[in-house]
């Protein structure tokens, strides 16, 4: 741990001011983006790990068998849901977790605080570790392709990654590329309009809408 930026209580910090005034929003639309979007990814018997969980918006609104979580911020025990086990860790160390016993590792928004590309190396191991065969990883997170100055706009930002760079470290370490795209979701929630989610549900159906707007990447890689 010590080889990170932050300790654990400065996420906290960081955290409570940048989204403790749009939680309900957010979680609002991770009920629409889980349901109306992911969820045709994974199976509702899936076993699923939430890496970089945060306040736990994906991994308690999404259905499926068995759900973990790993965040270092204290905040995130209290805003789990029951049914989702917490694991407090340093990602790019072992996870207490066994081998072979995720069907899907979903991050969003993660691998840019990690401190360099070795540490999200051997984060990107521990998830073909515990990933079976067959298994998912559906990551995402700002493409700095579409971000040269905003995306230096937060304190805690420091591994820029475009969906290339992400696809061709999964590529090397055996994953097959499912789907990649370079412009999903817009940047972020912070100090942007709430709008109603009926616009969001409207976006998810139309992808053209996503190479105006988009300035996240999504990729979705099966283990072989």
């Amino acid at each position: 741990m010590n080889d990170l930026p932050h300790n654990a209580e400065e996420l906290q910090e960081i955290y409570g001011r940048r989204f403790d005034a749009t939680s309900a929003y957010r979680n609002e639309t991770w009920k629409v983006l889980t349901s109306q979007f992911f969820a045709k990814y994974i199976s509702t018997s899936a076993t699923v790990l939430d890496l970089g969980c945060g306040y736990g918006e994906f991994i308690n609104n999404i259905k499926c068998g068995l759900k973990l979580a790993m965040d270092l911020n204290p905040s995130a025990e209290g805003r789990l849901s029951s049914d989702v086990r917490l694991i407090r860790q340093d990602c790019s160390l072992r996870w207490d977790i066994p081998d072979e016993s995720l069907d899907v590792v979903f991050t969003s928004n993660f691998f840019e605080h990690l401190p360099d590309k070795s540490t999200l190396g051997k984060t990107l191991d521990e998830v073909s570790r515990c990933l079976r065969a067959g298994g998912r990883l559906i990551a995402m997170g700002p493409n700095i392709k579409y971000l040269p100055g905003r995306y230096w706009d937060f304190w805690d930002h420091y591994l820029p990654l475009t969906e290339l760079a992400l696809n061709e470290a999964l590529s090397i370490r055996g994953y097959a590329i499912e789907y990649s795209i370079g412009k999903f979701l817009p940047y972020t929630l912070v100090n942007a309009p709430r709008y109603p989610l009926i616009f969001l549900s409207l976006y998810l159906k139309l992808p053209f809408a996503w190479k105006v707007f988009g300035r996240q990447f999504l990729v979705i890689a099966k283990k072989k």
